[in-house]
C-alpha cells in the first residue's frame, strides 16, 4: 500500500475509531461486538483500498482480437420488425430481391456472428467461414456470389430457415 492509501485508510478508520473508544469508555460490556464490528469495517477499508490498487496496476484491456481495424461501413439497420418481415417475404418470392436486399443482411450477421463468436472473418478466410456455415449458407453469403439471371424465385421457407439456423449454431 502505498503513502497515499495508507493516509487514506487512516482517514476512513477515524469515525470507526471514536465509535469504538466511546463503546469501550461508556458500554464496557459490548465491547466484544463493538471490536468485531470494528474489524469487519477495517476489513472492508483495506478491501476496498486493495481494489483500487489493483485498477492502477491492472488498467482495462481495448479489444481481446489484438489491432485488427473495425469495419468502417456497416449495412443500415432495418427499422423494425415489419420492414424486415417484407424483406424476407420479397427474397423468398423473386431470387433478385433475395440477392438485393435480403443478402446483404444475412452476409453482415454471418461476418458478425463469424468474427465475434469464432473469430474467422468471412472474406479474408472463405474456406473456414465455409466449414463453419455449412455450403447452403455459404452460397448465399459468400463474397463473389453472382446475380441471379432473369425472374428466378427465391429459395424456399425451409431452405432459409436452414440458413437461419445455420448462423444459430455458430
Amino acid at each position: 500500500m502505498t503513502g497515499g492509501g495508507l493516509a487514506r485508510a487512516l482517514r476512513l478508520l477515524v469515525l470507526p475509531t471514536i465509535a469504538l473508544l466511546v463503546v469501550a469508555a461508556f458500554l464496557p460490556g459490548r465491547l466484544a461486538p463493538g471490536v468485531r464490528i470494528y474489524a469487519l469495517i477495517a476489513c472492508g477499508i483495506v478491501l476496498w483500498l486493495a481494489l483500487g490498487a489493483m485498477r492502477r496496476a491492472f488498467p482495462p484491456v481495448g479489444s481481446l482480437r489484438g489491432g485488427r481495424p473495425r469495419p468502417t461501413r456497416r449495412p443500415p439497420a432495418p427499422r423494425g420488425l415489419a420492414e424486415l418481415e417484407n424483406v424476407v417475404a420479397l427474397g423468398l418470392d423473386d431470387a433478385l430481391d433475395l440477392h438485393v436486399r435480403l443478402r446483404p443482411r444475412l452476409r453482415a450477421l454471418a461476418a458478425s456472428l463469424l468474427e465475434s463468436r469464432r473469430g474467422v472473418a468471412l472474406d479474408d478466410q472463405p474456406e473456414t467461414a465455409r466449414e463453419l456455415l455449412g455450403d447452403e449458407t455459404w452460397e448465399l453469403v459468400r463474397p463473389d456470389r453472382p446475380p441471379p439471371d432473369g425472374r428466378a424465385r427465391g429459395p424456399s421457407p425451409e431452405a432459409l430457415d436452414r440458413v437461419v439456423g445455420s448462423l444459430e449454431r455458430l
